[in-house]
Formats: C-alpha cells, structure tokens, sequence
C-alpha cells in the first residue's frame, strides 16, 4: 500500500512580523520536530507594505 503524502505533515500559516497578515498558507513536516530555521521565521513578500518582510508560524 502507497504512502499519503500528507502523512506526518500539517498546514500552517505564515503571519508577517509587521502587519499582521496572514499572507501564505503551506505544509511543514512536524513528525520528528520541526526544523529550527522555520521556527525562526522565513523572508517572505508582503504585498500591503511591498517588501520583503519576516512571517513567522500561525496554527489556526
């Protein structure tokens, strides 16, 4: 039998550090941990301020 591929995954929101938008929505792996680097925050665009801005993890 195939494997999911969702399976050990989870959806999550990305929320700017600036404006408070919750402006990307995507799976991270969280069977095993999940990785320090996306704990920390990833660079992302925000279209309200037109930059490039910090969005860090928003579990809805």
């Amino acid at each position: 039998m195939a494997k999911k591929k969702t399976d050990g995954r989870e959806y999550v929101w990305l929320q700017c550090t600036e404006c408070g938008d919750l402006n990307y929505r995507t799976s991270i792996r969280v069977k095993g941990g999940i990785d320090e680097k996306i704990k920390a925050g990833l660079k992302k665009y925000s279209p309200r301020l037109r930059k490039h801005t910090l969005h860090k993890i928003k579990r809805k």
